[in-house]
């Protein structure tokens, strides 16, 4: 005669079932959107910033200032014609080089048409203090210039500063306008990277700004990462042993 095997708890004990709990879950569903579309994001930023360096490489001739549409793209190179203003020159704030504190150096270059843009002639060092400013000679003869064209740097937060009394003026992340109702000049949007060759400028090992693609695709890793922990925690969060209390 068959005897059926009666339960014992004994013997269903360290046995699990996959029992997920809705607020761990809807947790989690959020969580793993969340890491997902940061690191698609950096994806993203990681392709803008392989064409900016794409443009940025990219060699080719100079177009002459006149000729150069609205919609050139970021860096192209350019060639201009005019005369430096040198009594009004402005200092562009917390610029490093070499993990050295400094400054950019933005020169006005007045052209034919009354118009004006601005000429960034490289980085220099404050000297013992910040209060000690580099100086910046420059003439004021009718010259030939080629840069490539850029934009100012943004910060990632925006700060009302008023400029100094004084020339040259020290600013910290101007905005177009501001410099130009500072010269009472009307100022191109753009300004004009100084080409290494040219005379008359300091450090200019000009790069394309901000994170480099490669720690963009490493951000992006770590993003995805966290989403594939998060799921794993769930899962084992959601394997309960038998008999164990919802």
């Amino acid at each position: 005669m068959v005897r059926m095997r009666e339960y014992s708890p004994v013997l269903n004990r360290g046995r699990s079932r996959f029992a997920p709990r809705p607020v761990a879950t809807v947790a989690t569903v959020a969580a793993v959107v969340l890491f997902a579309a940061l690191g698609e994001w950096q994806l993203g930023r990681a392709t803008e910033k392989r064409a900016l360096a794409a443009e940025f490489a990219r060699a080719g001739p100079a177009l002459e200032w006149r000729q150069l549409p609205s919609e050139a793209p970021r860096f192209q190179r350019v060639s201009v014609r005019g005369r430096y203003d040198t009594d009004r020159q402005f200092l562009l704030d917390n610029m490093s080089h070499a993990g050295r504190p400094g400054v950019q150096v933005l020169t006005p270059l007045l052209l034919a048409d009354g118009s004006a843009v601005l000429v960034n002639r490289g980085w220099l060092p404050f000297g013992a203090t910040r209060e000690d400013l580099p100086e910046v000679p420059v003439g004021d003869e009718l010259r030939a210039i080629t840069g490539r064209i850029d934009e100012l740097p943004r910060p990632p937060i925006e700060l009302a500063a008023e400029a100094p009394a004084g020339w040259p003026k020290l600013v910290q992340y101007p905005r177009i306008k501001e410099l130009s109702d500072l010269l009472d000049r009307d100022l191109d949007p753009r300004v004009i990277l100084l080409d290494p060759a040219e005379p008359e400028g300091f450090v200019r090992a000009w790069t394309v700004p901000g994170t480099p693609p490669t720690r963009h695709l490493a951000y992006a890793v770590q993003w995805f990462a966290f989403a594939a922990l998060a799921v794993a925690i769930w899962l084992v969060l959601s394997l309960r042993r038998t008999g164990d209390a919802t």
